[in-house]
């Protein structure tokens, strides 16, 4: 399959088709009741790549609601596969949500978040904290059988802090909130490009983080 595609690598067309490409694939699903398999795939794309499709019920611009998200932190397969496959997984398996039904997909924006590899966080609690950039980074903890994600533009939409970044990263790992500061959990960081719908079907544009964290919270951009 050749070498893992890295975020930098893509550009705005890649980011579209696949965005394309998730919502096509959970329509497939819901009229076919299988899987789509994206033979149309610009051949970049069929290199191994991680990411995560996130679908939000749509109320404006500014206004989403979550209906599902799930992804795949590691590049074992096509990358237009992965997207593909955790579309339809994010619209009708995310345990939080009951599944999508097909009269849903005119009232949701699909959004695929492109990782790349993990980067192994400092273990001491000040080095963690000041390598934590808000807009740039997802964080990942995890420590024996817990392990928890949190895409990069989660901290930017909440306007969290990076200590309450990671402290939200404990929790979603299932430890405690203050779990950050113990040199035996690990930490690990790493960066995304996002592409989503502007709306229902609309146009797709990639989003610049840092510039929403400032937009939204009036801070300036994370040093």
């Amino acid at each position: 399959m050749g070498e893992p595609i890295y975020p930098s690598e893509l550009s705005l067309e890649d980011g579209v088709y696949l965005v394309r490409l998730a919502r096509r694939s959970v329509e497939h699903y819901f009229e076919k009741g299988e899987m789509l398999r994206p033979s149309d795939a610009p051949e970049k794309l069929m290199r191994p790549g991680a990411a995560f499709v996130t679908i939000e019920v749509f109320e404006d611009y500014r206004h989403r609601s979550l209906r599902g998200c799930i992804g795949f932190i590691e590049p074992r397969n096509p990358l237009a596969e992965t997207v593909a496959r955790v579309a339809v997984e994010s619209a009708v398996s995310d345990p939080r949500f009951p599944p999508m039904s097909s009269a849903e997909l005119d009232n949701v924006t699909f959004e695929v978040s492109v990782l790349s590899p993990l980067i192994p966080m400092p273990r001491t609690p000040e080095e963690r904290l000041r390598s934590v950039k808000i807009g740039r980074d997802g964080l990942v903890a995890a420590r024996g059988i817990y392990r928890g994600l949190l895409l990069p533009q989660v901290p930017v939409e909440y306007g969290w802090d990076p200590e309450t970044f990671l402290s939200e990263t404990c929790l979603k790992a299932g430890m405690p909130p203050h779990c950050w500061l113990d040199q035996n959990v690990e930490f690990y960081r790493y960066e995304a490009r996002v592409f989503r719908e502007k709306e229902p079907h609309g146009e797709v544009e990639e989003r610049s983080l840092e510039e929403e964290f400032q937009q939204l919270w009036g801070r300036e951009k994370p040093p």
